[in-house]
This record gives structure tokens, C-alpha cells and sequence, in this order.
């Protein structure tokens, strides 16, 4: 058994199904267990079950398109993270069957992307969203997070302030512009996450710096 970060320990083996209706498939390269739910169900089961900030996170197991497994699906894994205040993280393969997908409560403070913004109001009007994830959407309205949310790499545009300053950095401008479309969004990601004036104008400098000194934002 392998995973994107390679194998995972010798004699791992499954371990059947537990008490909360999971099954344990061993372990991560980290040691982490391994959970796989039949439905949507189990999984917001265990959610509500294991709220955030109490759990530390979670390997969930997606059986892959195809493979005629009964399982959680990935866009399930997201909608029930939101619901319920997590967010989900890297995905790893682990076999011809399967991939793992990681999720963890969302870390106090942490910034929204519009992409989850849209979803929350979408499950929200749909009566799923559950108090974890309302009481994240309360705490980012209330500290401008919420209104601060940034546009994901599909729908990203340079922002004016940064275009302005390429503009005044010819050096500046012709690094980035020579950038491929991913690389171009990392460049300019911290300026569409600065929350105010302050933040956008060092994160501005900051950009402008990295692309005339050829250095990327990684």
C-alpha cells in the first residue's frame, strides 16, 4: 500500500469497522489512522460527534470514481467540512482504490476563500449547514474575513493596486508577466488576501520585491 509521499508502514493492515460506523485502513506516513465511511451520513455523524476545535483533524478514505466501492464521495468531504466548521487540506493517493483526503477544524482566524463562501451560502439555504460551521461564518462576518474572501486562481484578476505598482517596476512587470498562470496567482495571493490598507500596501512591496529580484512566493 502507497501513498503520494510513499509507503506507508509494513504490516499495516485493515482493521475493520469501529463503534462510529468508520473503518480504520491503516495508518498515514505521520501515523495518523485512516477512516473510511459508506455515506455522507457516517461522515457528518462523526463530525458531530468529534467537533472542532476539540479534534485535531481526520485522513478520511474516498473510493475512487469507478471503482465500485461504497464510499463517501470528495465533494461530499467538502460540503461536510464547511457544514461544520473544518476546511480540507492535501490529498494523497493511497491505492488503486482509493485516495486520502485530509480535514481539519478551521485554525481561529483563518482566511475564506470566495470559492467556499459561494458553497456556505449554497448549503446554508439549503438547511445544512450545522452550528460548528455557522459559528465560523458568524466569526468571519464579524472580523471582516468573511467580507475579505479571496477569489480562487480560476477567477483571480490582478488586483489595481498591484497592477499599478507593475507598472511603476518595468523589471517588476516583465518577471510576472512572463509567469505561467499558477505562478502568476502566487505571486499576487498575499495582496488578495490582505485584509486592510496596511496589509495590502506591504503585501503590495512584497510582491513587486519577489519579481524583480526573481525570487517566487512559494
Amino acid at each position: 500500500m502507497t501513498t503520494a509521499e510513499g509507503p506507508t508502514s509494513e504490516g499495516t493492515t485493515a482493521e475493520g469497522p469501529t463503534p462510529d460506523g468508520t473503518t480504520r485502513e491503516g495508518t498515514t506516513p505521520e501515523g495518523e489512522e485512516a477512516h473510511a465511511f459508506p455515506d455522507a451520513g457516517h461522515l457528518d455523524a462523526w463530525l458531530t460527534a468529534h467537533p472542532a476545535p476539540r479534534s485535531g483533524g481526520l485522513w478520511v478514505k474516498v473510493a475512487k470514481k469507478g471503482s465500485g466501492i461504497r464510499s463517501v464521495s470528495a465533494g461530499d468531504v467538502n460540503d461536510l467540512a464547511l457544514c461544520h466548521g473544518w476546511i480540507t487540506g492535501h490529498r494523497r493517493r493511497l491505492d488503486e482504490a482509493y485516495f486520502l483526503q485530509r480535514i481539519t477544524p478551521r485554525r481561529p482566524g483563518g482566511d475564506w476563500s470566495m470559492v467556499n463562501v459561494r458553497r456556505v451560502g449554497e448549503l446554508t439555504a439549503a438547511g445544512r449547514m450545522r452550528p460548528g460551521g455557522l459559528a465560523e461564518v458568524a466569526a468571519a462576518r464579524a472580523d471582516g474575513r468573511w467580507e475579505a474572501a479571496y477569489e480562487s486562481q480560476k477567477n483571480a484578476v490582478v488586483p489595481e493596486d498591484l497592477a499599478a505598482a507593475l507598472e511603476r517596476n518595468p523589471r517588476a512587470k516583465a518577471a510576472f508577466d512572463a509567469l505561467g498562470r499558477t505562478d502568476q496567482y502566487l505571486a499576487m495571493l498575499g495582496v488578495l488576501r490582505a485584509r486592510t490598507p496596511q496589509s495590502l500596501a506591504a503585501q503590495v512591496a512584497a510582491a513587486v520585491a519577489r519579481l524583480e529580484e526573481g525570487r517566487m512566493a512559494r
